[in-house]
């Protein structure tokens, strides 16, 4: 594959193909859920679920 074309990865935040986005360990989050977590505060109701979803990471990576 060359250096500029993406790869269609499904997101482990949203569940949805994206192109674009960030890797972490085996893991992708696209960047629209890597801005909204990033904007997110604690006392957000939605910060959980980031919680959560992020910690897949940490499960999988351990298993």
């Amino acid at each position: 594959m060359a250096m500029d074309q993406e790869e269609t990865r499904t997101c482990i935040v949203c569940g949805q193909p994206r192109e674009e986005g960030i890797h972490i360990v085996s893991e992708f989050i696209c960047s629209s859920c890597e801005s909204e977590m990033v904007r997110t505060k604690v006392e957000d109701e939605k910060y959980p679920f980031f919680i959560r979803q992020l910690r897949q990471i940490w499960v999988r990576f351990h298993a």
